[in-house]
């Protein structure tokens, strides 16, 4: 049997890691305890201790992979795609595209030698794996030919105008809302005239953002302050998720 077409890495490795090995210990004194005392008051909290790691245990191996390293819920990316002028695109930008997923994700709307610029900071403390190496194989087993560029989506590396398509997939929301608003601002200024931007955001606004906005009115005048005009904004949801997804398309507003 043919493993996994893709490998996406693992997401919050470190923090999660630790949580298991804390449940391993508590694990491991539990039992110690619990098979070295007479007391039937020590032996229940023992077993309590035990019970309530295992549940925990159980939890964080469950979020460790959550989702999977190899699955990919193209339908999102498919109703980002369709919603694209990815056809007539020269250039594609994808902010923030990590070990590939977003990237895989569009592959196939994506026409033969379109020039496509993967960005990231590409940090393993958040997603193991993540580097340049990683998001190329995984986009180039979709098909896609990729050119990774590490960089900060605050201060993008690209020429003004040269990018007619943008993604940005799950990224803005863990920025910082100042830098979430520069990342905005330099989309705006690489993209042409005539371009597209697309953002996929889940139902969540930066933790920096008081007073619990609504995400839909926040990334609304987010985007507008940009000096974008919005084409599409709509929640998307999915058969397989409670949550649902933030879709926005938006080009920039040449009559600003």
């Amino acid at each position: 049997m043919l493993g996994p077409r893709y490998y996406f890495g693992v997401y919050h490795w470190r923090r999660r890691f630790r949580s298991l090995a804390l449940v391993a210990v508590a694990l491991a004194v539990a039992t110690v305890v619990g098979s070295r005392t007479q007391s039937r008051s020590r032996r229940a909290a023992a077993s309590l201790v035990a019970s309530v790691g295992v549940v925990r245990g159980l939890r964080t191996l469950r979020r460790l992979v959550g989702p999977t390293p190899w699955s990919l819920e193209r339908a999102k990316y498919d109703a980002l795609a369709s919603r694209l002028p990815l056809d007539r695109a020269d250039r594609i930008l994808d902010v923030g595209c990590g070990t590939g997923r977003s990237l895989v994700g569009i592959a196939p709307h994506v026409p033969e030698g379109t020039d496509v610029v993967g960005l990231d900071v590409f940090d393993d403390r958040v997603i193991l794996g993540n580097g340049p190496r990683l998001a190329r194989r995984n986009a180039d087993r979709a098909g896609l030919a990729v050119e990774p560029v590490a960089g900060d989506a605050a201060t993008l590396p690209l020429r003004d105008g040269s990018v007619d398509v943008a993604t940005a997939c799950r990224v803005l929301h863990d920025l910082p809302a100042s830098s979430a608003e520069d990342a905005l601002s330099e989309l705006r200024r690489v993209c042409t005239a005539d371009g597209a931007v697309g953002i996929l955001e889940l139902p969540l606004v930066p933790d920096d953002v008081g007073d619990d906005p609504d995400p839909e009115s926040y990334w609304s005048d987010r985007v507008l302050e940009a000096g974008f005009a919005i084409e599409t904004l709509e929640r998307l949801e999915l058969a397989d998720r409670e949550e649902p997804y933030i879709l926005l398309i938006v080009r920039p507003d040449t009559a600003r």
